[in-house]
């Protein structure tokens, strides 16, 4: 007989995908699947429909998105903006959202076919170490992220660190006492913590401590956009003022190049403002493709083409871009090498957070027993390079790559 125990429903509410897992009463947890799986796309999807506006969440929303993309607006990326006290809302369809409320719409299609395990259950909610964002308030980001959650009918949520809920699933699976050092890499954050693990002891886990940067996959995916398509649709090119050359705005591309800020782009202003830079521009056909492209919401397709040669070139040493939008069309062979010498900014700030993460905890490199890796970005070859330049190949495992952290978050309550 197991002991009974109080369930516990973990969810980790991600920029680019969502898990919710369950502790049941017997001790035994368990990712929740919906009927397309365990993963759950953090996206939301708008359309009008006789007037009247409707809205899908998760692989729903992709799925109207890509039955009519002309008619529909995709919401991508909403934890991205938790941290940002100048998003406040948004307009779709004449009506407007607050950020909390978009999220809100997402969780209850995420949470939804779960009311009998959530039923008398504890919530456990994971965060980020640190928020994404350039100037994020992590302390905002929580509240904000707390009142999603209240706005979506769970107003007593528990809050704890990804990467911590991540360690908790590793500890489940060690047999003796190890200090381990986890690293999650999500859409948004890589967050790093420091745990001492001690089965012996009534508490298991003790936190020495934790870091993290608003930088992971999404920034990798940002570079070879800005490397790759960004040059074929206006970028670096010139146009003419008053009979001098002027450099394109760069800002149009910064937000072309990153999920979360594409639909800024769909202002009216903004297009206006591409067509007239047009008129005098030394390559007009790239301006007008990049509008289209806006116009089109081709986003999401390039979207599955960049994660997916990134994916790629994790197991090979070239891979190829293929994207089509009407007359637009990619073919671009990738090297490995390339990609990470574009991504070295994102990998020297990575360095340096887990360099933090050991400072912060007051121990050396060598006292570290153990690493595990979690999240998709953890299998770039050059982020997993980091860690074995620090504490060797044979100490550093992966697994649970998505469901890790909800599992964690499960176990943490």
């Amino acid at each position: 007989m197991f002991p009974r125990v109080t369930p516990v429903i973990g969810i980790d509410f991600g920029t680019t995908n969502s898990v919710v897992a369950a502790r049941r009463a017997d001790g035994s947890v368990i990712a929740l699947s919906h009927d397309t799986g365990d993963v759950f796309r953090s996206v939301l999807c708008f359309w009008a429909d006789a007037g009247r506006t409707q809205h899908a969440a998760g692989p729903a929303a992709i799925e109207a998105y890509l039955d009519d993309p002309l008619a529909a607006r995709l919401i991508m990326s909403m934890k991205s903006y938790l941290a940002t006290a100048s998003f406040t809302e948004t307009r779709i369809f004449g009506r407007s959202y607050s950020l909390p409320g978009l999220i809100a719409l997402f969780l209850r299609a995420l949470l939804g076919p779960f009311a009998e395990e959530m039923a008398g259950a504890r919530v456990v909610v994971g965060r980020p170490v640190r928020f994404a964002g350039e100037f994020a308030d992590d302390a905002f980001g929580e509240t904000r992220l707390r009142a999603s959650f209240a706005e979506a009918g769970l107003p007593e949520v528990e809050v704890g660190l990804e990467p911590a809920a991540a360690g908790h699933r590793f500890a489940a699976g060690l047999d003796r006492a190890a200090t381990v050092l986890v690293g999650d890499f999500g859409g948004g954050t890589s967050d790093f913590s420091l745990l001492r693990f001690d089965p012996a002891q009534p508490g298991r886990v003790r936190a020495l401590g934790h870091t993290g940067v608003g930088i992971a996959g999404d920034a990798l995916d940002y570079r070879i956009i800005d490397h790759v398509v960004s040059p074929l649709l206006g970028k670096h090119g010139t146009y003419g003022v008053m009979g001098r050359q002027m450099p394109i705005p760069p800002s149009w591309y910064a937000n072309f190049a990153r999920w979360h800020r594409l639909p800024l782009m769909r202002a009216p202003r903004t297009l206006r403002d591409i067509a007239e830079v047009a008129r005098t521009a030394q390559h007009p056909e790239r301006l007008h493709r990049l509008i289209r492209f806006i116009e089109d919401e081709a986003g999401y397709s390039l979207y599955r083409a960049v994660s997916g040669v990134k994916a790629a070139l994790s197991g090979a040493e070239e891979a190829t871009l293929s994207f089509r939008n009407e007359d637009f069309v990619v073919e671009a062979p990738i090297l490995r090498r390339d990609f990470e010498a574009w991504i070295a900014p994102e990998l020297t700030q990575m360095a340096g957070a887990i360099d933090a993460a050991l400072t912060d905890a007051g121990i050396a490199a060598g006292q570290v027993d153990r690493v595990f890796l979690t999240g998709g970005t953890s299998l770039v070859p050059a982020v997993r390079q980091l860690f074995v330049d620090r504490f060797g190949a044979e100490r550093i495992t992966g697994g649970g790559e998505f469901v890790s952290v909800a599992e964690g978050l499960a176990l943490m309550g």
